[in-house]
């Protein structure tokens, strides 16, 4: 018997508009009924989870920032942290300001892009993602990079958005060599920088023993690089049929894809 369901987002559990259809919330709420905890764990900042999400009743704690923050819902309240060091804060910034990559952080909850950025995408839209949730999730500000600065204690992640695999790839070479950040993705484009011991595997063994059972009792559910370790910790790892082949090569089961409802169709296999 399963008592967790962890689930990454984009991918995964919504489909390629973003959106959760009513099959998917139909199988939450009927695995909530059964008393199985569903646990959203995803690369996104609070702030832009799914208003559908969201309004389904019995989902309490969610893993964002790939696994920065575990959030009790119905407190409102941060019940973990696991953020980037200031010190490696100031080693990524003093990367970064050697190149001109479109680049985001996470901090607060919060997501925070460069204005002359923010006004680009108004203007001509997103090469990166799409345009209306890039806009409506991200806040402007003038000097990016200063602001993380000024938040270096508190930042959940640092993202950087690339249009060619190449320079994709330098800079993960780059990266990978400062101290105490580690280096993920959730999508073909991006590289996301994280603490050293930041994931979405750490924090559900912290949320497991919170609550009381072990990883074992745990089904979760992903697609992108960022997913892997946390379906290693899983006793039921399950990927859907869009997934990464080194993301479907650590799974037990693989389901249909994410437009075809596969998170419905895991839950109604292994859990209803």
């Amino acid at each position: 018997m399963m008592k967790l369901i962890a689930l990454d987002l984009d991918g995964t559990t919504l489909n390629k508009d973003g959106q959760l259809t009513k099959e998917m919330t139909m199988a939450f709420e009927a695995a909530i009924a059964k008393g199985v905890h569903i646990v959203i764990a995803t690369g996104r900042v609070l702030s832009a989870l799914p208003k559908d999400i969201l309004k389904i009743k019995g989902i309490q704690y969610v893993i964002t920032s790939n696994g920065a923050n575990i959030v009790d819902l119905k407190s409102r309240e941060l019940i973990y942290t696991n953020f980037i060091k200031a010190s490696a804060v100031e080693d990524v910034v003093r990367t970064l300001k050697k190149y001109d990559f479109m680049t985001e952080s996470f901090t607060e909850g919060h997501a925070y892009i460069e204005k002359a950025v923010y006004e680009d995408v108004q203007a001509n839209g997103s090469v990166y993602n799409n345009t209306e949730y890039l806009l409506t999730t991200r806040e402007p500000v003038e000097n990016l990079l200063d602001h993380i600065l000024q938040h270096k204690d508190s930042i959940e992640n640092i993202n950087i958005n690339f249009e060619e695999q190449k320079e994709r790839m330098m800079m993960k070479q780059v990266l990978i060599s400062i101290s105490n950040v580690s280096i993920t993705s959730s999508f073909d484009y991006n590289l996301e920088i994280c603490g050293m011991r930041t994931s979405k595997a750490e924090a559900l063994r912290q949320l497991c023993a919170m609550l009381g059972f072990t990883t074992n009792e745990v089904m979760a559910c992903g697609d992108s690089h960022n997913d892997i370790e946390m379906l290693k910790e899983a006793g039921l790892p399950v990927a859907v049929g869009n997934a990464k082949d080194e993301v479907k090569a650590v799974a037990k089961y693989i389901v249909s894809t994410n437009e075809e409802n596969g998170v419905a169709e895991a839950i109604k296999r292994f859990i209803l």
